[in-house]
């Protein structure tokens, strides 16, 4: 996979069909899109792509907006990767790029740029200032700029469309069987871990602990999860939240690895949540604290 940081593309990638969106998440609808796209292009023998833009459009004109992201930017490349696509442009969302009327996006950079030839979006894209762009522009202008527009019926579960917004909404109720299922995998942060006060060693269950950073906070509590990283590949419980027992200011994401009690400081890892066990709760000492936590353990492993 070519990844591309602007819109020099080689020649061989263009001409051919290419999928458009943000794809926060690369849930089971997005997945519909890449997949029929994909499709196309094998059909039709054409190279296949996918543009996306970074930062995510809504973070760049709200600022207050911290923890959205289902999945870091990081995560995007590594799941778009197993699509196998043939090239990945990625736009830089700045203000100059924002101004740009939905015409002259398909101008400059659908027609002068890529010259494809089937663009697949999903049913509620919108695009150029002030989001004034939507399917319907799109299909206004496929003859004059040369490309066919294919737009995808939203994947539905249950009977509801399913959306990053449905998927966020489902992580911070802690529903995350339900995000998962959305997803079509199990929701994971990745982060480096970072050092903290070393307060669950010293009471017999040690943490690798992560900042969310812009990941969108699930409920805070305990989860079943499941832990990788290049050497391992384990079991644990993870707590999100404040640690109330210990009069916490930060919100962190400490996660006890089964089988592991080694340093791992600095090392990426990925904490894949399995399931919600329980609210987090302020313990009156420290006895009670490890009581629980064995509980929670049990739980896990059930």
């Amino acid at each position: 996979m070519k990844i591309y940081k602007n819109l020099n593309l080689n020649r061989k990638h263009c001409n051919g069909v290419i999928a458009i969106g943000n794809f926060d998440g690369l849930h089971l609808g997005h997945q519909k899109v890449l997949s029929e796209a994909k499709r196309k292009a094998k059909k039709n023998k054409l190279p296949f792509g996918v543009m996306t833009f970074e930062p995510v459009p809504v973070m760049f004109f709200n600022k207050n907006i911290k923890n959205h992201r289902i999945n870091s930017f990081e995560q995007k490349k590594i799941y778009l990767k197993k699509f196998k696509l043939d090239f990945l442009i990625i736009i830089k969302f700045n203000r100059k790029f924002s101004t740009q009327s939905a015409e002259m996006f398909i101008k400059k950079i659908i027609f002068k740029k890529t010259m494809c030839k089937y663009l697949y979006v999903s049913k509620n894209f919108k695009f150029g200032f002030k989001r004034h762009g939507n399917i319907t522009t799109l299909k206004k202008y496929e003859k004059k700029y040369g490309f066919k527009n294919i737009v995808t019926h939203p994947f539905k579960k249950n009977s509801k469309m399913i959306s990053s917004t449905l998927i966020r909404k489902k992580i911070r109720l802690g529903k995350i069987s339900e995000a998962n299922r959305l997803l079509g995998r199990n929701w994971c942060v990745i982060g480096k871990v970072i050092k903290g006060q070393r307060r669950g060693r010293k009471i017999g269950f040690p943490t690798c602990n992560l900042k969310l950073n812009d990941y969108v906070v699930p409920k805070k509590g305990v989860y079943a999860v499941k832990v990788k990283s290049n050497d391992f590949n384990k079991n644990g419980i993870a707590n999100v939240g404040y640690r109330p027992t210990f009069n916490g200011q930060n919100l962190l994401l400490e996660t006890n690895i089964f089988g592991i009690n080694k340093n791992l400081y600095n090392k990426v890892i990925s904490v894949n949540f399995k399931k919600f066990l329980r609210p987090e709760k302020k313990f009156r000492n420290l006895e009670h604290l490890k009581k629980q936590i064995k509980l929670d353990i049990k739980q896990a492993k059930k």
